[in-house]
C-alpha cells in the first residue's frame, strides 16, 4: 500500500490491484475553529468525524449504487475508517459540484443583495474549480468546455447526476424530519469505461442541513440519519 496523496480530511492510498484506499481523518474543513463544508482549510479536528463521515458515505453510496447511479465505490471499514474505491480521473485539476436548495454560505454572501437568507431554491447547480490558492472560483459552462475541461455534453450528465443525488440524498433526510440545503459533490471518468461517476465522499462534511430550523453538525447529523 503507497501512500500517494495527504488531503486535508483524508489520505489516499494505492492498493496493489490498482484500487485506491481512504483514510478518513479527524480532520473537517472550517476557519477560526468554527466548521464549513465549503471552507479550503482544516478548520478544527472533532472525534470521531471521520468514522462519522465514513458511515454516512457509505449509506449514501450503497443506496446510489442501488438505483443505478455510477459512483467509484466499492467498500468500506468503518472500525478502520477506510473505503476502498475504483480508480477515476478527475476533471482538469478537480471540479466541485454544489446543488443548492435555499441561499446560505458562498451562494448568500456572493447575492446577498438580492436574495434574503435561507429563501429556497429549485436544485440550483453550480461548479467551481478545486483551487485553494483561488478560492475555488466559480466556473460555467462555456468556459468549462473553451479550457477543455468538461464538453457541453459532459456538463448535463454531471449537471443531471448532481440534482438526481441530490434529491435522492435529500429524501433520505426528509424521512428524518431534516432539511438539506446544499450539498457539494466531485465527480470523475472512470478509468474502466471513461463514463462520469461520483467519487470522493457522501457526508456532513459536506452538505448543511436544519433540523427545526436548526443546523446540525456533522456528527449529530451522522447519528440522526443512522438511527433507526
Amino acid at each position: 500500500m503507497e501512500l500517494i496523496y495527504q488531503g486535508k480530511t483524508k489520505d489516499v492510498y494505492l492498493l496493489e490491484d490498482g484500487n485506491y484506499l481512504l483514510k478518513f481523518k479527524d480532520e473537517v474543513t472550517g476557519e477560526n475553529g468554527v466548521f464549513d463544508p465549503g471552507a479550503n482549510t482544516v478548520g478544527l479536528t472533532i472525534a470521531g468525524a471521520g468514522k462519522a463521515a465514513l458511515r454516512l458515505s457509505k449509506l449514501f453510496f450503497e443506496l446510489l449504487e442501488e438505483k443505478g447511479i455510477p459512483t467509484h465505490y466499492i467498500s468500506a471499514n468503518i472500525e478502520e475508517a477506510t473505503m476502498t474505491v475504483k480508480p477515476a480521473v478527475v476533471f482538469g485539476k478537480g471540479l466541485e459540484v454544489i446543488c443548492r436548495y435555499r441561499a446560505v454560505g458562498s451562494f448568500l454572501k456572493r447575492y446577498g443583495s438580492y436574495i434574503e437568507e435561507g429563501k429556497p431554491l429549485d436544485g440550483l447547480v453550480e461548479v467551481t474549480l478545486k483551487d485553494d490558492e483561488r478560492n475555488d472560483p466559480l466556473i460555467n459552462e462555456d468556459a468549462l468546455e473553451m479550457m477543455g475541461i468538461l464538453s457541453k455534453e459532459e456538463y448535463q450528465i454531471l449537471k443531471e447526476l448532481t440534482r438526481k443525488i441530490g434529491n435522492i440524498i435529500k429524501e433520505v433526510l426528509a424521512n428524518k424530519g431534516i432539511e438539506l440545503y446544499d450539498i457539494k459533490l466531485e465527480f470523475g471518468r472512470s478509468k474502466d469505461n471513461n463514463k462520469i461517476i461520483l467519487i470522493d465522499e457522501i457526508s456532513g462534511g459536506n452538505m448543511r442541513a436544519y433540523k427545526d430550523g436548526k443546523y446540525l453538525p456533522p456528527l449529530q447529523l451522522e447519528k440522526l440519519v443512522t438511527s433507526s
